[in-house]
């Protein structure tokens, strides 16, 4: 399991979901291992819908999760917030289990420290927008200040201001869908499920949410769940992600990871039509910088860059880019050559795999 380059704020492991067989999965996990133990319980007439899955997401990260319809990530986001119960596992939210929690701390928990958003908007109709956003911060019992200042503030976050009389049958369907993430935010929850929160929305629209998903994300540094059967949607907004089939997790790690060194045939696959241009990052052509050439005097660009998100400044600087760390240390200069020659080599060990 890939560990979140932060402090753990949700931790999963060994979560199990069967629908149907008489064995208890983890024993037979343990005696077999994972894999043996899915097909026995499958063999059985049993409907594994998560197995043995484990992963940890980071304080202010955004984790996703993937794969293809049926492999089982709603399974594994509705076990996280027991709208679904898990056959067996453990789930710890800042060191809390949330398996063991009963019903009126499981409400407690949902209520103030989770936010969930979904495919289907979930809005009510017979409320406005103001009274939709505020609807969870009444159930909460929040007084009457609180829950206009804290709406007022959220359809603010997400640029509904203006509209908050309308009411859903009044809205396009992205902004249905950003009164759905106003209402999951008014609470101010620690950690975020999204499942497929865009993917019932036109590609234009899409990718504004997803701006608007990013620059939010900027502001709030939620720790966040997102399930997505896009992967250029993961490129775009993961930090980590995972891939799962049939219940399984095959393989966790950055975007770029999974991209340019998949775990099997399978994420091969999956990956397989992800342009490198937008997974290559610009610390993987910084080079020393050419002789007579000083790189403090070269623009400067992160090192996280993509080398999609990097081209206009090569474009702007025949000379090169320097390319810096977190720090603002120079990890070395960065040129359209060195560019191209990447690009040209991942496509040739392409072509190679492929044959």
């Amino acid at each position: 399991m890939t560990a979140p380059a932060s402090e753990a704020k949700l931790s999963c492991r060994n979560l199990w979901k069967v629908y149907g067989g008489a064995q208890s999965p983890l024993e037979l996990a343990r005696k077999k291992g994972a894999d043996a133990a899915a097909e026995t319980l499958r063999a059985e007439g049993a409907v594994v819908a998560a197995a043995d899955v484990g992963f940890e997401v980071g304080v202010g990260e955004i984790f996703v999760i993937m794969g293809l319809s049926g492999s089982g990530k709603s399974t594994v986001v509705r076990c996280l917030s027991r709208l679904v119960e898990p056959s067996c596992g453990e789930v710890m939210l800042d060191g809390e289990d949330l398996l063991a929690a009963g019903d009126a701390e499981l409400i407690r928990i949902r209520r103030h420290k989770m936010g969930m958003v979904f495919q289907n908007f979930g809005l009510l109709p017979h409320l406005n927008v103001r009274d939709n956003v505020a609807f969870p911060l009444k159930l909460q019992g929040a007084n009457e200040e609180r829950v206009r200042e804290q709406t007022a503030r959220v359809i603010e976050l997400v640029g509904l201001d203006g509209r908050e009389e309308s009411f859903p049958r009044e809205l396009s369907g992205g902004q249905q869908q950003r009164v759905g993430i106003a209402r999951s935010l008014a609470t101010e929850p620690d950690l975020w499920f999204l499942d497929e929160p865009f993917s019932a929305l036109d590609p234009l629209i899409r990718r504004q949410m997803q701006d608007e998903f990013l620059r939010i994300q900027r502001m709030l540094r939620k720790s966040i769940v997102f399930i997505t059967h896009d992967f250029l949607e993961a490129l775009r907004i993961a930090d980590r992600m995972a891939i799962m089939r049939d219940g399984k997790i095959v393989q966790t790690g950055a975007p770029e990871d999974l991209v340019l060194s998949p775990a099997d045939d399978y994420v091969a696959r999956f990956t397989n039509e992800v342009p490198r241009i937008r997974v290559l990052r610009a610390r993987q052509i910084a080079a020393p910088p050419p002789q007579g050439t000083n790189a403090e005097h070269l623009p400067a660009v992160d090192g996280g860059k993509t080398l999609e998100e990097m081209l206009p400044a090569l474009a702007e600087n025949p000379a090169g880019v320097a390319v810096r760390g977190g720090a603002g240390e120079l990890l070395g200069v960065a040129t359209s050559s060195a560019l191209i020659g990447k690009l040209a080599a991942q496509a040739a060990a392409h072509e190679g795999g492929a044959a």
